[in-house]
């Protein structure tokens, strides 16, 4: 969605999209209140609630991976080569 559509810094937008999902599906399966959630964040509640609607634009990765952190998750980064048939660089976030 964000990516295809040739915006300036549309991987970057796509890719903060999937880690802030990943954050909300982690919140909503341990019952945690964005009060809570804050708390362990380090910011206040209305601050991660307009993250958890969409608007994370000033909010960087490495932010959103302290969140993910903070939630005990481990965030792994893997560099590989580009196979040569390859597409352009994609960037993307999975769930273990």
């Amino acid at each position: 969605m964000f990516a295809d559509g040739g915006l300036p810094g549309a991987e970057e937008h796509l890719l903060k999209a999937q880690l802030v999902l990943r954050i909300d599906d982690i919140l909503r399966a341990r019952k945690l209140t964005q009060s809570a959630a804050g708390k362990l964040f380090g910011i206040a509640q209305p601050d991660l609630s307009k993250i958890l609607s969409g608007r994370f634009r000033d909010v960087s990765v490495e932010r959103l991976l302290r969140f993910l952190a903070a939630l005990d998750q481990m965030v792994e980064i893997v560099v590989t080569p580009l196979p040569k048939c390859s597409k352009p660089v994609k960037v993307s976030v999975r769930a273990a």
